[in-house]
């Protein structure tokens, strides 16, 4: 695990206990796409396949971990990160262990919003995460608006 995996993972377990209990993993990150690591027992549901709200949890988080680490990447380290608004569909079932994926979003999106948070303080940023079923096809989608304050 790279140093930025264990440094986003030692956070996201101290800050949001519920990770923890999640059992949920940093398992790669690069610079412009993050995964995270959602194990089936301890998110498992009535119907023994992922729980929505773990599911739903992985893929917010994919995004928070994202612009979290990107941010740091910039050197930036004054702003507070919250989910402002979001969509997600669950077009199908996920019966084993998952992976949260957030990839950047264009090039250009990124740059005006750091253009703009490091002008006004304030900044937003769609990012959106999807989760793969066990044959790579998409089970959960996610579009979250993410807002950066000072």
């Amino acid at each position: 695990m790279n140093p930025d995996c264990r440094h986003l993972e030692a956070l996201l377990h101290q800050d949001i206990p519920l990770t923890r209990a999640m059992h949920l993993g940093v398992t790669h990150w690069d610079g412009r796409t993050l995964c995270l690591s959602l194990p089936l027992a301890p998110n498992v549901n009535h119907m023994s396949t992922q729980f929505g709200g773990s599911l739903y949890c992985a893929a917010v988080l994919a995004g928070w971990g994202w612009l979290h680490l990107r941010l740091r990447e910039a050197g930036v380290s004054d702003g507070h990160i919250v989910i402002q608004q979001s969509a997600i569909d669950y077009p199908l079932p996920v019966r084993s262990d998952a992976e949260a994926i957030c990839s950047a979003p264009d090039e250009r999106a990124w740059e005006r919003f750091l253009t703009i948070y490091r002008r006004r303080g304030r900044a937003r940023l769609t990012l959106d995460s999807r989760i793969p079923d066990a044959s790579g096809r998409d089970a959960v989608r996610f579009s979250g608006q993410f807002v950066v304050h000072r």
